[in-house]
Formats: structure tokens, C-alpha cells, sequence
């Protein structure tokens, strides 16, 4: 008997291990925060120089807003994941915002500027939610 409930407690606990790593590279922040992700061929891609800039001078309205920045970049297996979740091209640049509710909710060829950004995360429910909630 002792055998058996070992054996259940180590099936468990693989199953859950199993789980985890199934996990996709965004499930992490479901429920909790903004991701935008940025995928680029290389990190000298010009258009994610400039995408990265432009988010270093909002620094605060990209934390008041829980934004989590991701990046794919390269080839490697996280780039790689990244990019098969959200069904993007590995040899061209691309911005996607994901909502708290794990949904994309812009997607862009181009740097996307921070006023764009800002406004496509304050229209969102939860946002205007959290807003309100802040005051």
C-alpha cells in the first residue's frame, strides 16, 4: 500500500512537471500582466533599436500600464516558442501586444509608438477597471 501511494505521488508529480513544461512562453503572465513582444532576426534589426528606444523614454507609463516587454530575437528555442505561439516570421520584424487575457490585441510590421501603445491599453476593459480602482 505504502508502495502505491509513493508510486501515485511520484506520477503526480511528474504529471505536473509535464505540465509546466508544456506551458507556453506566455502563460507565465495570463492574469497578470501586458505583454508586448518583439521579434526580430538579429539584435541589430533597426526596427528593434527603435522599438526599444522608444520604450526606454516611457518607462513609467509602461509600468503603470503592467507591460512586460518580451523579446524573440535570433533563433534560439525561446525566440523560436515565442514565435510559433503567436504564429510570427522569424526574418522579419514584428510587435504583437498580448491583453492579460492571453489574446493579441495589436499586432505591427513597424515600431509601434508609445502613444499608440498607451491607447490601445487604456480603451482595454481591465484597464479602465484598474484605472478607476487606482484613484
Amino acid at each position: 500500500m505504502r508502495e502505491t501511494a509513493l508510486g501515485l505521488g511520484l506520477a503526480a508529480i511528474a504529471a505536473m512537471a509535464a505540465g509546466a513544461a508544456r506551458a507556453g512562453p506566455l502563460d507565465t503572465y495570463r492574469d497578470r500582466a501586458r505583454v508586448l513582444v518583439l521579434s526580430a532576426p538579429e539584435a541589430g534589426n533597426a526596427q528593434l533599436r527603435a522599438q526599444r528606444a522608444a520604450l526606454a523614454s516611457v518607462r513609467t507609463g509602461v509600468a503603470e500600464r503592467d507591460l512586460v516587454v518580451l523579446e524573440a530575437v535570433g533563433s534560439g528555442a525561446e525566440a523560436r516558442a515565442l514565435r510559433d505561439r503567436l504564429g510570427l516570421p522569424a526574418d522579419s520584424f514584428r510587435a504583437v501586444l498580448i491583453g492579460k487575457d492571453g489574446s493579441a490585441k495589436l499586432t505591427a510590421e513597424a515600431p509601434v509608438a508609445p502613444q499608440r501603445l498607451f491607447s490601445t491599453i487604456d480603451a482595454m476593459p481591465m484597464r479602465r477597471t484598474e484605472m478607476r480602482e487606482r484613484r
